[in-house]
């Protein structure tokens, strides 16, 4: 039972114990009670039942409209016309996607960069003669044997030999190639190739031939009975390892203890792995990022232990036996590492998901599979797992909401009447979650309309109006209107937002009542629809405090590699909409209140990290912010310039080993320059 439901039936209790109550039987009181609280949630249904029906019935008559007009015979004429008219459409919507003019040579530009980076991380990345022999002449406390793991099955005869090229040219040496080939009899010369190989290998290649072919999950685990390595390497049969990947891999497992370890990846097509498609540079360990989206996937290496009582591959998952795997394995291991460097090439060619997911579409069923069963090993129950418009097997998964526990809504607010009534009748309007309270901090208002507009508020149940006397200053704001907070948790919100998602404060809850998650933030757009908040990136930004992701990129951009379609962990979200468990808050002090306006949002989701929570953005909470719109830029005149440099230097000096180590949830490959994910083509 809700918190508050229990709460207003201990009231309802004492409120009936009265002198002339006293004999009356508590059986038939709790009875009276639970009639009414059924009574109350048999009509909310039926009011949902009802606006369902009426949904329902808008849609029949608009897609009865929708086939009158399709069955029409000129319509039916009209098809080469509005083929053109769409491809318009299409083509003006790229335009106004990039932001004008200024956004075709900003991606003009950014298109020149990526081919600069894809020199600098062909096989102009390899090491010179002179690196390569330092490499391997390296001694390491623990000189670890890894076993990489090939299944075979009909690979082609050139993408064979390169993918054994690339094994037997690590500048590691210590390795062992397990090779479990189930080809048929037309792909014998594989056989033959991987013997002679094998010959001049000093015992480092071992073979077995397959009676039969048990699928990629089989395989790879008859690959296992061979391996006699403390760590297990993952490795395609059509892909290629840089040189130094072995070495990059054994470095990490002795100076920080990996037990599993992956490595940022690119796609390529044809014979050379110069000709690269995409560049996938990923962020370090991301459990809400992986459980949408398998973006580790290549080169998982782990440390053998974690396979202790449970399997490698499990055949019900084939398709998507690595997701299933490095789920379950990430879980166990102590230090997952990635490695932030382009070590593995992918190739791309009809039969690979690395061109086109649909050639293996029973993928997306595993996929849902694997994470289905990873959530419930996690102990989650009664959620539900969707495909986004990014890509099939990129998720959205909706937790079940355990406890409808109060939400606290505190808007910090002086004059500016029209932006707190849009803001708060939004709230009513399209909040489907309804225990919540609004706490509205009223700071020297003088118009006389927002005054009378208060009284108003103050005739509502669940809206109370309180003072904070003192010049603007947002941290001690909210801190003081939290203690007026009655909700299990607060949602910081500023005046000039708008709520446009029905579900946002469930969207935003699912993940603020779990107990590994702190600070949750919504997505943000700008009135022109342009993206406001998606994220805070560490050390991003002309200052080098903190800045928003995808920054004014368009609404329906999907961003880099799908980042705008999925819940993820970030370093830190936006105060300007803002939930977190009112226990956290409170034990952190609240916002610090050295940061007088900006940077205390970032300051306080940095700090909730140093407590070992997560912290996550959902793109499913979305509300307008109409940024500044109640107190101007804060660098619009010198002294609130002056305040904002003051700020970020005692940012700056407050996380500067954090600043100097990189965001964890970027990558050092980026830009710190722009927010839209650019690549950097120098290095220091």
């Amino acid at each position: 039972m809700a918190k508050d439901t229990i709460d207003s039936h201990q009231d309802w209790n004492q409120s009936q114990n009265g002198p002339n109550q006293k004999n009356q039987n508590k059986e038939e009181r709790d009875v009276q009670f639970y009639r009414q609280a059924y009574e109350k949630e048999k009509a909310r249904a039926a009011s949902l039942a009802g606006r369902l029906a009426d949904a329902r019935n808008e849609a029949d008559g608009l897609q009865f409209q929708l086939d009158r007009i399709k069955n029409n015979p000129l319509w039916r004429a009209s098809k080469p016309l509005r083929r053109t008219m769409h491809w318009g459409i299409r083509s003006y919507r790229r335009i106004h996607n990039l932001g004008g003019p200024k956004g075709i040579v900003r991606k003009l530009k950014q298109k020149k960069i990526e081919a600069e980076a894809k020199k600098i991380h062909g096989t102009a990345s390899f090491p010179t003669p002179e690196q390569a022999q330092q490499q391997r002449s390296a001694k390491f406390d623990r000189m670890v044997k890894i076993s990489i793991l090939v299944p075979l099955w009909n690979n082609q005869r050139e993408f064979q030999i390169q993918m054994l090229d690339s094994v037997m040219n690590q500048t590691y040496q210590n390795w062992e190639l397990c090779l479990a080939d189930g080809s048929d009899e037309a792909h014998s010369y594989i056989g033959e190739i991987c013997r002679e190989y094998a010959a001049r290998a000093d015992g480092r290649i071992i073979y077995r031939k397959l009676d039969r072919n048990g699928g990629i999950s089989g395989n790879t685990n008859e690959c296992l009975k061979l391996a006699t390595g403390e760590y297990i390497g993952l490795f395609d049969q059509d892909d290629i390892l840089h040189p130094s990947a072995l070495y990059e891999y054994v470095r990490v497992i002795n100076e920080e203890g990996a037990d599993y370890i992956y490595c940022d990846e690119t796609t390529f097509k044809g014979d050379s792995i110069n000709n690269m498609i995409t560049l996938h540079f990923k962020p370090d360990f991301a459990p809400d990022n992986l459980r949408a989206n398998n973006y580790i996937c290549h080169f998982s290496v782990f440390s053998r232990k974690l396979l202790e009582g449970t399997e490698l591959f499990r055949s019900g998952f084939d398709g998507s036996q690595d997701h299933d795997m490095i789920l379950r394995l990430t879980a166990r291991a102590r230090k997952v590492v990635h490695v932030p460097r382009l070590l593995y090439y992918w190739r791309s060619h009809k039969a690979s998901t690395a061109s086109d997911i649909s050639a293996k579409p029973y993928a997306i069923a595993a996929a849902k599979g694997a994470v289905a069963d990873h959530l419930a090993r996690c102990g989650f129950k009664n959620f539900e797992i969707r495909s986004t418009r990014a890509f099939d097997t990129i998720f959205e998964i909706r937790y079940e909401i355990l406890s409808e526990d109060k939400i606290s809504i505190l808007i910090p607010n002086k004059d500016h009447i029209e932006d707190l009534r849009r803001c708060i009748d939004s709230i009513r309007a399209r909040s489907t979650y309804e225990n919540y309270e609004i706490i509205v901090i009223e700071n020297n208002s003088v118009d006389r309309a927002v005054i009378d507009y208060y009284e108003t508020l103050k005739e509502q149940k669940n809206i109370t109006v309180v003072t904070y006397e003192g010049e603007f200053h947002y941290a001690r704001i909210n801190n003081f209107g939290a203690r007026y907070a009655t909700g299990k948790y607060l949602l910081l919100l500023n005046n000039d937002t708008q709520v446009i998602s029905m579900n946002w404060l469930e969207a935003m809850l699912m993940y603020a009542q779990r107990p590994d998650v702190g600070a949750v933030g919504a997505k943000l757009y700008y009135g022109d629809r342009t993206i406001q908040h998606a994220g805070v990136v560490i050390g991003l930004g002309a200052h080098r405090t903190a800045g928003h992701t995808h920054y004014r990129i368009n609404y329906d951009n999907l961003g880099y590699m799908g980042k705008l379609c999925y819940a993820q962990n970030v370093s830190a979200v936006t105060g300007a909409c803002l939930m977190v468990r009112k226990s956290i808050y409170d034990a952190l002090g609240g916002l610090d209140e050295q940061f007088a306006v900006a940077l205390n949002d970032v300051d306080f989701c940095l700090r909730i990290r140093e407590k070992g929570y997560l912290n996550v953005f959902t793109p499913f909470a979305e509300l307008y912010h109409y940024e500044s719109a109640s107190r101007g830029s804060d660098t619009a005149d010198r002294k609130k310039a002056e305040r904002y440099e003051a700020e970020s230097a005692l940012f700056r000096e407050r996380w500067k080993e954090l600043l100097a180590k990189g965001d964890p949830y970027y990558n050092p490959n980026f830009s710190l320059d722009h927010s839209d994910y650019s690549l950097r083509t120098e290095f220091d």
